[in-house]
């Protein structure tokens, strides 16, 4: 299996490479050279498995001769071992057809650590093979960092840096970030938002000099790490609904991609998906590009959904790809005309995309209304990224395809805006009730690459 650059320049990788790499050096994407696929026989023989022998037969084909089946198999169950349910990601009925993936139950409460818990487990792995230590850094809008920061704490190969936007993630992502106590991991509050973040990241890959001095590693959704792993819970929970047989849908409360374009992936390697519907908050750009209005950049707008506030989202970069034919060239003119403020997408590579997309929004006033709306017909206490979800497939799905929609969050992790749907304050679970108990520790600092290179050249070296 090797991995090419969305840009068409970079060196093509093995998986194990990619993995280590995260960002191509031509700044594009790494990606499969090819999509393997699965028979109807292979995903029928999942149902009934367990969420960690399904992981193995989805993600097996893409990782070469970098981990042995035996290797690969105890990474897997020990990424997962410490979720707090059963199933890993239990599926809910809301409405007839309308069914809830819970992938909140991992330890920091949200769908990021499906990918990031076994990516912790493999970069470990990895580099103690090959006995070499590197630097991760990467950007979050809240969720990402903390569960780098848990799958990565107190580990012997890697140092690692989270860029949050200050002010502009939630008391309880912020706490995740800021109270480790173990001396690898640092949280660095950023004056700016998560695309001023994810800037000054794709700058210190794009630093050679930098990049090299420190060995640098990215976690974040442009690691095709990352992508993979999040392509299992699509098998799991369609083939829990009767695929192969039938048709499943999903919506996918969206900003930066990554777990949407995991789906796509599901679907190329043959799951039988019918819909894959991108649910965004008021920050719209992906579903105002989905309907034919181009790709162009405007202000974010702070939410009550601060993990989807972004305006470039980087894993949108792989649909383009294979949208425009894997032509790198077009890729990369578009990425430079994002730069200037944004881009249309051909007529051609937009009718692609719409083939396999479709989307919708949700306002503030439209999120907060889904969380009190679900507690009084369901039961079911949403977090504000879950009820953009809940809301947009509401509007969008069809009374014959079940339709799944990705919970990426527990409520618990937005208090305040749950609070304010319903009148109950989500308890944190008994593992983290002393959260706000414990001391902070983090660094300020400014919106600046040479400030952000200084900082981290200073902690690696004290």
């Amino acid at each position: 299996m090797r991995y090419i650059s969305t840009r068409g320049t970079a060196p093509v990788l093995s998986f194990e490479e990619a993995m280590l790499t995260g960002l191509a050096r031509d700044g594009g994407l790494y990606v499969p050279e090819t999509i393997p696929t699965l028979s109807r026989a292979q995903i029928a023989a999942m149902s009934g498995q367990s969420y960690e022998d399904v992981a193995f037969t989805v993600m097996r084909p893409f990782i070469g001769d970098t981990f042995t089946d035996d290797e690969f198999r105890e990474l897997i169950a020990n990424a997962y071992d410490t979720f707090g349910h059963d199933t890993r990601a239990p599926l809910v009925q809301l409405a007839p057809n309308h069914f809830l993936l819970e992938l909140f139950h991992g330890p920091t409460l949200a769908f990021k650590d499906f990918a990031m818990q076994l990516i912790g487990q493999m970069f470990q792995k990895a580099l103690g093979r090959k006995g070499e230590r590197v630097t991760i850094v990467g950007a979050t809008s809240g969720d990402t960092g903390s569960a780098a920061i848990e799958a990565f704490r107190g580990l012997d190969n890697v140092d690692v840096f989270i860029l949050y936007p200050h002010g502009r993630v939630s008391d309880v992502q912020r706490r995740q970030m800021t109270t480790p106590v173990e001396s690898n991991v640092h949280a660095l509050a950023v004056d700016g938002d998560f695309d001023d973040c994810q800037a000054r990241l794709k700058d210190m890959f794009n630093d050679f000099e930098f990049r090299d001095g420190v060995k640098l590693a990215g976690v974040n959704s442009i690691n095709w790490g990352r992508v993979l792993a999040q392509v299992v819970y699509y098998f799991s929970s369609a083939v829990s609904l009767g695929a192969p047989q039938r048709e499943i849908s999903f919506t996918v409360p969206t900003g930066n991609f990554g777990d949407i374009f995991a789906g796509y992936i599901a679907k190329q390697m043959g799951l039988p998906i019918k819909d894959l519907v991108v649910a965004t908050n008021q920050n719209d750009i992906l579903d105002r590009c989905l309907k034919g209005q181009g790709y162009h950049k405007g202000g974010v707008h702070p939410s009550i959904s601060p993990s989807m506030d972004i305006q470039v989202s980087s894993n949108f970069e792989r649909a383009l790809f294979d949208a425009y034919g894997r032509d790198g060239n077009a890729v990369a003119q578009l990425m430079n005309e994002l730069g200037e403020g944004g881009f249309d997408v051909s007529q051609g590579a937009m009718q692609s995309l719409q083939d396999i997309y479709s989307s919708g929004r949700a306002s503030e006033t439209e999120t907060t209304a889904t969380i009190t709306s679900s507690l009084a017909t369901t039961g079911e206490l949403l977090c504000p990224h879950s009820a953009v979800g809940v809301k947009v497939a509401n509007e969008q799905r069809e009374a014959i395809t079940p339709m799944i929609t990705l919970a990426t969050a527990h409520p618990a992790k937005f208090p305040d805006a749950v609070e304010a749907a319903t009148g109950i304050r989500p308890p944190l679970p008994a593992r983290m009730a002393d959260l706000f108990e414990r001391p902070e520790r983090l660094t300020r600092v400014a919106n600046d690459l040479t400030a952000l290179k200084a900082h981290i050249n200073g902690a690696l070296n004290t």
